[in-house]
């Protein structure tokens, strides 16, 4: 029986993604068999490497975002990125701002308010 369970998101970019995972000192590795239960595995056009027993497996889907495949069982993921990927996806939305930002010349300030982050985009 699979533990498996797959998410849609909006990330699609890779570059921004990687950049989340280095934050959370976790790394993205291209073309990898992601970790579940037991000997289970699935494979990831992307697997972003989680240090306890599990990982999580990254693949387009249709619409050309990624859905996330994870083994939930345990709580090892959710130690790791938080609850429904919690913090993955924040440091990735923070991440694609401040490369978006930046492409265009524009300075970014970052700072942490409690669990969130607050940037400041200027010219």
């Amino acid at each position: 029986m699979s533990h498996f369970t797959t998410i849609k998101t909006q990330i699609r970019d890779t570059e921004a993604l990687r950049a989340a995972c280095s934050e959370l000192g976790l790394e993205l590795v291209p073309n990898a068999e992601a970790r579940g239960y037991y000997t289970q595995t699935t494979k990831g056009e992307y697997v972003i490497r989680l240090r306890g027993p599990y990982d999580i497996a990254a693949n387009r889907q249709q619409d050309g975002a990624f859905g996330f495949t994870t083994d939930w069982f345990a709580g090892h993921v959710e130690a790791e990125v938080g609850a429904n990927y919690g913090k993955l996806p924040q440091l990735y939305a923070v991440n694609k701002a401040t490369i978006q930002a930046r492409k265009k010349g524009w300075t970014v300030q970052r700072k942490q308010v409690g669990d969130n982050i607050k940037l400041t985009i200027g010219v």
